[in-house]
């Protein structure tokens, strides 16, 4: 079914991602039958992983390639299968119980940071909602079906509006130009940079690009593709050997030291021994 909201188990197999061989057909009636997997449930909805940095890389690879392409091939057991698995892939972590490769990471569009440091008149606000549900979730649900409908209709006109919403040169140029200053390899930042920003116009209701666009979706696209500069070396000082390197204590300029001067005793003369007849 389109448009729905599909959660990929953590312990969930590549079989159970993409799909496999009916069994039920094939040991009843004798017939190699495709049986559909999550990527089958989710097109035209969003995946959700949670905890993606605990999925095995492979599976993590599989996921970025359909959710890349569109489309969903299997050949295993005996079948040759194809489907269509457009989707929005969200996928949430714990920097803190493991990172993502740096490969997979850059795979993703864009990356938000969360913090849970909240201000207290928010952590106020989340508990009394949180409350209020928990006391009575038709009356909750019906406090805010209002509000939620408004936000639903905004994304729908916002849909539609998209495609009407030029990817200017201008905005390009910009993007390119910022996207070489930080460095970040490979062309995928330029991208959805460029994406991101036509969808936030198309939020905001407005039939052009603008710089707010441009900046409402900067970090989210170079966060995590930006190469960090190592700062440029300091010109030796007056006195100072071009090669030589840092002078902490205990690290100093060996070749600049001078030989320590080492005590001398008082000279004697070798005996002259009679040789033996």
């Amino acid at each position: 079914a389109s448009g729905q909201f599909v959660t990929l188990p953590l312990g969930a197999t590549e079989e159970r991602l993409v799909g496999t061989l009916d069994l039920d057909a094939a040991l009843g009636e004798g017939r190699a039958q495709f049986s559909p997997g999550v990527l089958a449930k989710a097109d035209g909805g969003v995946l959700y992983v949670d905890e993606v940095n605990l999925l095995p890389d492979h599976l993590v690879d599989l996921l970025l390639d359909v959710a890349a392409s569109g489309t969903n091939l299997i050949e295993r057991d005996g079948i040759s299968h194809r489907h269509s698995a457009r989707f929005v892939l969200i996928g949430t972590m714990n920097p803190e119980e493991g990172e993502l490769r740096p490969q997979l990471l850059d795979r993703f569009g864009f990356n938000v940071a969360l913090s849970g440091q909240t201000l207290p008149a928010e952590r106020g606000q989340i508990i009394r909602r949180r409350l209020d549900f928990d006391s009575d979730p038709a009356a909750f649900c019906t406090q805010w079906a209002e509000p939620q409908a408004a936000l639903r209709e905004r994304c729908t006109q916002a849909r539609t509006r998209l495609d009407s919403i030029a990817l200017d040169d201008q905005a390009l140029a910009q993007i390119t130009e910022r996207c070489f200053a930080a460095g970040v390899d490979g062309l995928r930042a330029d991208l959805v940079w460029l994406r991101g920003a036509r969808a936030h116009a198309a939020w905001r209701g407005v039939t052009a690009i603008a710089e707010e666009d441009i900046e409402a979706v900067a970090e989210f696209a170079l966060r995590h593709r930006r190469q960090e500069q190592s700062p440029p070396d300091s010109p030796p000082s007056e006195g100072q050997s071009p090669n030589a390197s840092d002078s902490s204590p205990g690290q100093g300029q060996w070749g600049d030291m001078p030989a320590p001067a080492l005590p001398t005793g008082a000279r004697r003369e070798v005996p002259a021994w009679p040789k033996k007849p």
